[in-house]
């Protein structure tokens, strides 16, 4: 990463800085300005539960940084990942007042999920959503391409109000999965990570002390029981694994050259040496959440078929824990694991060339990501609030480090600092660190808990550490000090219940509002915007379902899309081709399954009803859009006449406001990534289609 390292040679290094240990919590509590509970952001906005500090919802009394400074002022833009807006609002009709437009950004560029495709995003400017400017094959790349708006955006601010201050908020979805990166990136890695993930962490460890930006006296925390060692893996998986490290680097390489191209417009903009950056390296610890595999013979098959297809629009790929916790050195854990540091610590960059003098200058003052939005505030010269739009604002959390700019000594002013993801949970009082950890971050990221009664924490064990000692809390201290263990479980108890901590949960419903809750029937009309997936306001199609279209067939026969619900990973498509009906599926489920039924005679000419009828063997008489997949039988009808049948043995599609649901729903034409192969999209229908509804059994 030799932006971030040029950046870090003008300016300051901190290396006791800290955040959430997940994404959401930490783009609420960095540009709030308050705890990510006390934001209503304790968890991700996929599993969110209907608690003040956990509903995912940002409230009217914590104005955004952006909003504040807007009001001051300023312009305001933001490109990238999003992530912060209720799964029932991500909707093309809105409401719009929680998207980032809403939230104080006059500009926004980039997706609303925690993750999309690199290659083919659904993508949103303000909140309309747009097709990518290029396609896969023509070398669109989502960084690149936030990239280019944002320097499109600066040269624009400077030529038609260069006096005027900018507050530009940029987050690329690198190095988050899915992991995908041009293999230009990734060959520049090939063959460096055969040594494997125990051998790599000793390695960075070892550069750490060398460059100073761990004490001396650090020591290197071992592999937790979890994690399988290297030399136990088989000579398949180390093979795919190091290729996962691979695509893993230049994903980040890659990111941090586009970085270092819109700092490079910005420098050279008419006050470059008076815009003060902040590069702050991960919104969690390294992620690892992609768990431990346990290889069946027919997914080490796959697995190596497919190993070169790594990091490409063909696989959505993440890598696994290992590499994560490797590359956390020299810290326990790593995302998701808000009691350790490898979940919360990560690098921070502070440049400022016209008012910091020290360059280069390692920084080691206790500080949060809350602590972001008071020091912009305060060397801005901007207050915040105490009204919004009549709403009293909650007071500020974080406390300005700028004090620290030019004083390396300077002692740390921020004594307490509560942390909590998923259970896991952790205080920081004067030196100490008192912390719990009950759950295994890969278990939770696929559901494992959800169901099984699993939130009782009374049983916790909590660990002590005196991490001003201990800079990678290495030895805990619980049986040496077990006054000063209750003490601070105390403050942990008394900061939780100010900031909305409680109760505590590993794992969420899901369950919010939705404009088509309780609803069975749906139409769409021919030439309506996309209707992203992500959210929970779209259909779920896991259950006994028809999809009928009207349409009229010109005598010249027709062809093209009817309904479309999903991308080439995984979906389902309605179509016809070569003048007959057609229904294919791509199972989620289950790696590259798809299958395919065609109608046994054409399409007549004039006013036809098509439809595609599923209905599932499952034989509950509870409905759950928790169940991964369902089996059953799919029949084409022409005119309510059967015209083909097929045997579903997997469909599935991710369960309603899943991360993993990619694409659109589209009707008349394919989203820019096709479900099916054999058409090239958009597939535009070139019949008439007057309706097309959807029935839930």
């Amino acid at each position: 990463m030799p932006e971030l390292e040029r950046l870090a040679s003008r300016g300051l290094l901190y290396n006791r800085f800290h955040v959430t240990a997940l994404c959401s919590p930490t783009r609420a509590a960095l540009l709030g300005g308050r705890n990510d509970h006390r934001m209503g952001f304790g968890t991700i906005s996929e599993v969110v539960r209907g608690f003040p500090g956990y509903n995912g919802v940002w409230k009217k009394s914590t104005a955004s940084i952006a909003d504040v400074l807007r009001r001051n002022g300023y312009s305001t833009a933001a490109f990238g990942k999003w992530h912060n807006t209720p799964l029932s609002e991500v909707t093309p009709v809105g409401p719009f007042d929680r998207w980032p437009t809403g939230l104080g950004f006059e500009y926004f560029y980039g997706f609303l999920k925690g993750n999309d495709s690199q290659f083919e995003p659904v993508l949103h400017r303000n909140t309309t959503l747009i097709a990518a400017p290029k396609s896969p094959a023509q070398g669109y790349h989502f960084t690149t391409d936030i990239t280019d708006e944002a320097v499109r955006w600066l040269r624009t601010q400077e030529s038609l109000a260069a006096d005027k201050p900018y507050f530009l908020y940029f987050a690329p979805a690198a190095a988050h999965g899915p992991q995908q990166v041009s293999r230009e990136w990734s060959e520049k890695y090939r063959g460096q990570f055969s040594q494997g993930w125990d051998t790599l962490r000793e390695s960075i460890f070892e550069r750490e002390k060398a460059l100073g930006v761990i004490p001396d006296n650090a020591r290197l925390t071992s592999r937790p029981k979890e994690l399988p060692a290297w030399v136990s893996l088989s000579p398949e998986q180390k093979q795919v694994y190091a290729r996962q490290m691979e695509v893993y680097s230049g994903f980040l390489s890659h990111a941090d050259y586009e970085i270092g191209r819109l700092l490079r417009e910005v420098r050279a903009g008419p006050r470059g040496d008076n815009t003060l950056i902040f590069y702050i390296a991960g919104d969690n610890g390294a992620d690892i959440l992609g768990g431990v595999e346990i290889w069946q013979p027919e997914q080490a098959k796959f697995e190596l078929q497919t190993v070169d297809e790594l990091g490409s629009d063909r696989r959505y790929n993440y890598m696994v824990a290992g590499w994560g916790w490797a590359t956390d050195a020299p810290f326990q854990w790593g995302k998701g694991v808000a009691s350790h540091l490898g979940g919360v610590r990560v690098p921070m960059v502070v440049s400022w060339p016209e008012r910091i003098r020290d360059s280069g200058g390692i920084r080691s003052q206790f500080t949060d990501v809350t602590d972001v939005a008071s020091t912009i505030y305060e060397v801005s010269g901007v207050n915040m609030p105490a009204y919004v739009d009549g709403v009293p604002q909650l007071p500020l959390d974080g406390l300005s480090f700028a004090y620290s700019f030019n004083d390396a000594s300077a002692r740390s002013r921020r004594r307490t600092q509560i942390f909590e993801q998923l259970g896991n949970r952790a205080i920081y009082h004067d030196g100490w660190w008192a912390s719990a950890r009950p759950t295994n971050p890969w278990v939770w990221a696929r559901g494992g808990y959800h169901g099984q009664g699993l939130d009782n924490f009374d049983h916790d064990r909590w660990e002590l550490y005196k991490i001003d000692d201990d800079f990678s809390q290495a030895k805990d201290l619980s049986s040496r000090y077990p006054e000063k263990l209750e003490e601070l479980k105390k403050l942990f108890d008394s900061e939780a219940s100010k900031s909305d901590v409680y109760p505590l949960a590993r794992y969420g419903s899901g369950d919010m509002p939705s404009i088509i809750s309780g609803s069975r029937t749906f139409t769409y009309s021919p030439n309506q915007l996309p209707i992203q997936l992500y959210g929970n306001s779209v259909v779920d199609f896991k259950r006994s379902h028809r999809i009928s279209a009207t349409a009229s067939i010109p005598k010249q026969g027709a062809e093209g899309i009817l309904l479309s619900y999903g991308q080439h990973h995984c979906g389902f498509v309605l179509y016809m081709l070569d003048g007959r009906l057609a229904y294919e599926y791509r199972s989620c489920t289950r790696r590259n399954e798809k299958a395919l039924t065609t109608s046994n005679r054409a399409v007549p000419v004039g006013d036809v009803e098509l439809a595609y009828q599923f209905t599932s063997k499952d034989s509950s008489q509870q409905y759950s859009s928790f169940r991964r997949s369902v089996q059953g039988v799919g029949k084409l009808f022409i005119n309510d006449e059967l015209v083909g049948e097929m045997e579903v043995t997997d469909f599935g599609v991710p369960m309603l406001g899943s991360m993993m649901m990619f694409g659109t729903l589209d009707i008349g034409q394919s989203g820019a990534s096709q479900v099916s192969e054999s058409y090239k999209a958009p597939f535009k229908f070139t019949g008439e289609i007057n309706k097309v509804t959807v029935e839930l059994k």
